[in-house]
C-alpha cells in the first residue's frame, strides 16, 4: 500500500530542489521511508558514454519535454501546449544532473500504440522502441490532473511487449494543483496502480516539485547498474575505461569536440543525413515536409574525434504562417546555427535541375549568415541518386560542374568552399562528408606563427601591384591574434592605411598560400606611431628634458603618470 506522509513546509522558505512553498500532502512510496546508506560511487567521475541511459516515455502532452529540460537544467526541448498535435517527434539526448546523480536522459515522442501503420505516430513509436531496447531505465510519465487515461493503459501494454525486462518508474506530472486536503492526490495515485508498475511519484516538471522523491527512487537503481558494469569489466581496466581521474589536461583547439549543424530548407534530406552519419535511426524521416521541429543534438565519435551533431528544422525565417510550435522551432534553429562551429548546408540535387540554379534566396541567406558569424561552411548536395540513369546522365554531370561555380559566385566572401555530392538515402558519402567537415574544422582552428607570417608578408607585398608606390602602406609586422576563425592584425606605420582592395588581396593570398579555403578570415589593422616605429621610448625623452635646467615648473608626460619637474 501507498503510505501518505503529512509534510509541513514553512511559508516563504525554499529548498534547493523544491520550488513552491505550501502546506501539502505528499505521496511517498514505501521505499522512500527507509534510510539508505550512501555509496562511495561518484557519478561525476564516470565518463559520459558509460553512464546509464534513462528514457522518458508516455502518451502525448503529459510534460515529458518539460521534465527533460528540468533534468538537464537547460531549455533545449520545445515545450508547447498542443493537445491536438505532437511537438516532440524525435529522440533527444542530454546529460541529466539530479543531486549527485549523473545519467543520460532521452526525451521521446508521445506514444499512441494504436496508430495506423505508415503514419507519423507509428514511425515515431518504432524509433522509440529501438531506443528503448538500448536503455537501462524508463520514466513513465502520466498527467495527474487528467487521471488515468486510456492511452496510459495502452502505453503500459506497449512497454510490457517491447521491453519486458524494464520495470518503469511511474511519475504523476502536473501534481502541483492536487496538493490539498480533499485527498485528490491520493485518489489519483490509487488509479495508477492499475498500470501494474508499483508506487507512483508525485512531481511537477514545471515547478520542480517532487525532484527529491525522484532522486531517492533513481539512486539505488542507477548505483546497482553502475556497480554491475564495473564488475563486468576487468579489474585492471576500472580506472581507465570507465572512471576518469578528474584532471583536465590542455588539449589543442583542433582536438576539442566539434559542433556541427545541419541546415537547409524543408525536405532536402537533413534528418536522413543525420541518421546516415550516426548509422542508426535516431530521428524521424519521411516524404512529409517539416517533420523535424526540435533541433536534435546528439554526440558520436568518428576516427577518435568527438562530434556534436545538430539537426535543425527546415524553417529559418519566421513568417506570419509560422505560429506556435513552428515559431519556437525557428528560434531554436537560429540558436543552433550561432552555436555551431561548422555549418553543413544541404541542397537538393533534383530541385537544382528543375530550378536551373544551385541556391535559392533562403539558402543564400543561411550561407551568408554563417560567414558573417565566422563559421566554417560545407555544402552538401543530397539526392544525387535521383539523377542516375541513362536519361539523366547529362543532368548528373551538369549539377557537379555548375554547383561549384555558382556557389563561388553567390558567396564571394569565401573561396574554396568544399562541396560534397552524396545520397543520404543510400548511405553513400558518409566518410566524404565527415572528412570534409573535419578538414574545415582544423583549418578553422589553425594558428600560424608570427615569424612565418612576416616572411610570407615580405614575399606577398612585393608581388602586389600598387598604383602609387609613394602612397604604399608600410606594414611593420603581421600576426595572428586568435583562431576559430583565424583573425589577423596588420600593424601599419604612417598615415596611409590599407584599403579594402589591399585587405581582400591579403585575405586571398592567405587562403591560397596556407590552404585556408572554406573558412572566413578576418584581417584588422592598427596604426603604429612614429616613436613606436623607431623603437624610442618616452622615458628617454623625459630624461633628456630633465637633464637641462628650466626656469619654471614644467610637467613632463610619461607612459604611466605626469611628473612635475621644477
Amino acid at each position: 500500500m501507498l503510505r501518505l506522509v503529512l509534510l509541513r513546509v514553512r511559508t516563504g522558505t525554499r529548498s534547493r530542489n523544491l520550488t513552491p512553498s505550501f502546506t501539502s500532502l505528499h505521496v511517498i512510496p514505501r521505499c522512500f521511508c527507509t534510510h539508505e546508506k550512501k555509496s562511495s560511487l561518484d557519478f561525476t567521475r564516470i565518463e559520459v558514454q558509460h553512464l546509464p541511459r534513462v528514457l522518458i516515455i508516455g502518451r502525448p502532452n503529459v510534460g515529458k519535454s518539460a521534465l527533460f529540460n528540468r533534468l538537464i537544467r537547460r531549455r533545449e526541448a520545445l515545450v508547447y501546449n498542443t493537445p491536438e498535435d505532437h511537438v516532440t517527434r524525435d529522440i533527444r539526448e542530454g546529460l541529466a544532473k539530479l543531486g549527485d546523480l549523473r545519467f543520460r536522459v532521452l526525451d521521446s515522442a508521445g506514444l499512441e500504440a494504436q496508430a495506423c501503420s505508415g503514419t507519423i505516430l507509428h514511425r515515431t513509436a518504432s524509433i522509440t522502441a529501438n531506443v528503448l531496447h538500448n536503455s537501462h531505465l524508463a520514466l513513465f510519465i502520466t498527467d495527474a490532473r487528467a487521471g488515468l487515461h486510456p492511452l496510459d493503459l495502452e502505453v503500459a501494454k506497449w512497454l510490457r511487449r517491447h521491453a519486458p525486462q524494464i520495470k518503469p518508474i511511474v511519475a504523476m506530472n502536473k501534481s502541483e494543483s492536487l496538493f490539498d486536503s480533499d485527498g485528490s492526490l491520493a485518489s489519483a495515485a490509487n488509479e495508477l496502480y492499475r498500470l501494474g508498475f508499483g508506487d507512483p511519484i508525485a512531481i511537477s516538471a514545471e515547478t520542480g516539485l517532487g525532484m527529491p522523491d525522484l532522486y531517492h527512487c533513481l539512486r539505488p537503481l542507477l548505483h546497482q547498474h553502475m556497480l554491475r558494469l564495473l564488475n563486468d569489466l576487468d579489474d585492471g581496466d576500472h580506472d581507465n575505461s570507465c572512471i576518469g581521474d578528474g584532471s583536465t589536461p590542455e588539449i589543442e583547439e583542433s582536438k576539442l569536440p566539434l559542433q556541427l549543424a545541419i541546415v537547409g530548407r524543408p525536405n532536402v534530406g537533413k534528418s536522413t543525413l543525420l541518421n546516415t552519419l550516426l548509422q542508426e535511426d535516431r530521428v524521424l524521416v519521411g516524404p512529409e515536409a517539416g517533420l523535424t521541429r526540435d533541433s536534435i543534438r546528439t554526440e558520436f565519435e568518428f576516427q577518435g574525434r568527438t562530434i556534436y551533431l545538430v539537426d535543425t528544422a527546415g524553417w529559418l525565417h519566421r513568417t506570419k504562417q509560422e505560429k506556435g510550435a513552428a515559431s519556437l522551432s525557428i528560434m531554436q534553429s537560429r540558436k543552433s546555427l550561432l552555436r555551431a562551429h561548422i555549418i553543413a548546408l544541404v541542397l537538393d540535387a533534383e530541385e537544382i535541375v528543375n530550378a536551373r540554379r544551385s541556391m535559392t534566396h533562403a539558402e543564400v541567406v543561411i550561407a551568408r549568415r554563417a560567414v558573417e558569424e565566422g563559421r566554417g561552411l560545407v555544402v552538401i548536395v543530397n539526392k544525387m541518386d535521383l539523377l542516375r540513369g541513362k536519361d539523366k546522365t547529362s543532368s548528373y554531370e551538369k549539377v557537379m560542374e555548375a554547383v561549384l561555380k555558382e556557389i563561388q559566385t553567390v558567396i564571394p566572401q569565401i573561396t574554396g568552399i568544399p562541396v560534397v555530392f552524396i545520397s543520404a538515402l543510400e548511405g553513400r558519402g558518409r566518410t566524404a562528408v565527415l572528412n570534409r567537415v573535419i578538414d574545415t574544422y582544423e583549418k578553422w582552428c589553425s594558428r600560424l606563427p608570427t615569424a612565418r607570417l612576416n616572411r610570407w608578408l615580405q614575399k606577398v607585398m612585393s608581388r602586389h601591384s600598387w598604383k602609387d608606390q609613394a602612397a604604399q602602406p608600410k606594414i611593420k609586422y603581421f600576426t595572428q591574434v586568435k583562431a576559430r576563425p583565424p583573425t589577423f592584425v596588420a600593424f601599419v606605420r604612417g598615415k596611409t592605411q590599407l584599403s579594402d582592395t589591399d585587405i581582400r588581396f591579403l585575405t586571398k593570398s592567405l587562403k591560397e598560400d596556407f590552404d585556408l579555403g572554406g573558412i572566413p578570415i578576418r584581417i584588422m589593422q592598427r596604426s603604429v606611431g612614429k616613436k613606436d616605429a623607431t623603437g624610442s621610448s618616452s622615458s628617454s625623452s623625459s630624461s633628456s628634458k630633465s637633464s637641462h635646467p628650466v626656469s619654471r615648473a614644467e610637467r613632463v608626460v610619461s607612459d604611466k603618470r605626469s611628473v612635475l619637474v621644477e
